[in-house]
């Protein structure tokens, strides 16, 4: 115990930047992802293209080197460096939504066709036809993989330590240099996470129980 107690400051900052890094790198990679799956499904080919080339391309690079990317690369483009926890949001968030994307094109493909012909055949457009008909559909069926595409990402925000920014994976180092044994502390920082896996394990079961509920009105 003395491990955490003696260094809930390090403890206390680490968790609060993955809780930061998650959160925010979870609503774009959120929305990106939902636009990338409406490419990847579009009548449109040139839209369809750009969606299949952008979830090839940075799905299959690893996540370090688009780190390293934003990190290293992006501040000599010239463009305002807003510093690392930000562009560590950005990587994380590029990198997720391909996963997001994949995930509700799947529950897209298990909306019946009959619902968009529906939608086509009273006048909506490609758009409101997504937004209106397919998309809530297509949520209700992926919420578990889309639950654990999120766990993932809380997983990989730890990533994040390796490029100067104090999050929960770094703590080990910080307290290393505080000469605390390694195995407590990288024992504590797993018993976070597990923590945290188990509140958007509960998250997910509410949101499967109250929208059966209401697939079932």
């Amino acid at each position: 115990m003395n491990t955490l107690t003696d260094n809930l400051d390090i403890f206390a900052e680490g968790f609060k930047n993955t809780l930061i890094l998650f959160f925010f790198s979870a609503i774009f990679a959120l929305v990106l992802g939902t636009i990338v799956a409406a490419l990847r499904v579009s009548p449109v080919t040139p839209m369809r293209a750009l969606g299949t080339l952008y979830v090839n391309v940075i799905r299959n690079t690893p996540l370090t080197l688009i780190f390293v990317f934003f990190v290293f690369g992006y501040p000599r483009l010239g463009f305002p460096n807003p510093g690392f926890v930000v562009l560590a949001i950005v990587a994380l968030s590029l990198y997720t939504a391909t996963y997001v994307s994949e995930a509700i094109r799947a529950g897209i493909n298990t909306v019946p066709v009959g619902q968009a012909e529906a939608a086509r055949a009273i006048g909506l457009p490609f758009g409101p036809t997504m937004s209106l008909v397919i998309l809530p559909q297509a949520f209700r069926a992926v919420l578990p993989p889309l639950m654990s595409v999120f766990i993932a990402l809380l997983k990989n925000t730890t990533v994040a330590a390796g490029f100067s920014v104090l999050e929960a994976g770094a703590i080990r180092a910080y307290l290393s240099e505080r000469n605390y044994p390694a195995m407590q502390s990288l024992l504590w920082v797993a018993l976070g996470f597990i923590l945290l896996v188990l509140i958007l394990s509960f998250v997910q079961r509410t949101l499967e129980k109250k929208w059966k509920v209401g697939g079932a009105r």
